[in-house]
């Protein structure tokens, strides 16, 4: 089934620089699609008084009440606030007035929030984040990115089946090659959770890669790489953290000197070039996949360019019966693989 119009609630109040840059990247969506319809889920006045002379028909606004604070404890804090704007969005989602759900705010207030109000997917053992890591060679979606800290190997062969059903109805990579993050790409490396895991995913059928090392990550190796949520998220921030410093210095150094800038001047179609492979504010929001809902989480940091990408993303994936697709593909698992 193919959805021409979708429509995506976006949570207003969630992000460092909420309400503006989302209201912001909503209407680029809006502009940049016309027949996505978006819902504004915030503080009515606020976001009323943001979209005052800028009316537009495909976007509507949904009053809530405050926003979950980043410190709060996700499970607690999305009980104890059932008006917070991720789980209004939430809502509109469960009651079908909504498609998807994008949301900038607090990662696992967002998982909790999908959790209680909408559930798990038939089959599915536990919710993962799967993170698109943009590269010169393309994109490498990391699954789980912090939702999982603790797994259990079947937990990362679903994971896998679960990352490529994304990826090949939203990337649009036609069987996507698989990795695992290990120490080594040796089936002898890891620890017992990888070796157990790299088992279970050789008789899954899917174009498995093997273990593959951090270094892999962004070099084109795989389509998707899996991991438990601990190590995904330390490997996702290290990479974010060594491609800040790394181009921190290099505009450091190209504005040492005359020469320097002079060299800078006559590099700067190719840095852009690399800037643009390397900008995760273009590969949209990361898909909670596992819950019976679509949820995108975008970084909190992001400004309206990643708001409007992440909106995008969530489009096209409704449009392509991404929860169909993902429901789907937990029934190739094994019987015993889905239990936890």
């Amino acid at each position: 089934m193919t959805r021409l119009a979708p429509a995506v609630a976006v949570d207003a109040m969630g992000g460092d620089r909420a309400p503006e840059v989302l209201v912001e990247g909503s209407l680029k969506a809006l502009a940049g699609d016309p027949e996505l319809s978006l819902v504004l889920v915030g503080d009515a006045g606020r976001l009323g008084a943001l979209l005052a002379g800028r009316a537009e028909p495909r976007l509507t606004v949904a009053g809530s009440e405050g926003a979950i604070p980043m410190d709060a404890h996700p499970v607690r804090a999305v009980r104890a606030h059932p008006s917070a704007s991720v789980n209004v969005g939430v809502r509109l989602v469960a009651e079908g007035r909504a498609d998807a759900l994008f949301t900038a705010g607090h990662s696992g207030a967002a998982m909790a929030a999908a959790l209680v109000g909408l559930g798990r997917l038939p089959g599915a053992a536990r919710p993962a984040i799967a993170t698109p890591l943009p590269g010169p060679r393309g994109t490498t979606l990391l699954v789980d990115a912090g939702a999982q800290v603790d797994c259990r190997p079947e937990w990362l062969a679903q994971f896998s089946q679960l990352g490529c059903a994304y990826v090949e109805r939203v990337l649009g990579v036609s069987r996507p090659r698989v990795g695992l993050l290990s120490n080594g790409t040796e089936a002898t490396k890891g620890n017992q959770l990888v070796q157990a895991a790299h088992q279970l995913i050789e008789r899954l059928g899917l174009n498995y890669v093997g273990p593959l090392e951090g270094n892999d990550l962004l070099n084109g190796s795989a389509d998707v790489v899996v991991c438990d949520g601990f190590v995904g998220n330390v490997a996702l921030k290290t990479a974010e953290g060594v491609a800040e410093e790394v181009i921190t210095a290099l505009r450091t150094e190209l504005a040492a000197g005359w020469r320097s800038r002079l060299g800078a001047v006559l590099a700067m179609p190719a840095l852009r070039r690399l800037g643009a492979s390397l900008d995760w504010r273009s590969v949209g929001g990361a898909p909670l996949l596992g819950v019976r809902g679509l949820v995108f989480i975008g970084h909190g940091r992001s400004d309206a360019e990643a708001v409007a990408a992440a909106l995008r993303v969530a489009a096209r994936a409704v449009r392509a019966d991404l929860l169909e697709q993902l429901s789907s593909a937990l029934t190739q698992l094994e019987p015993a693989a889905l239990k936890g």
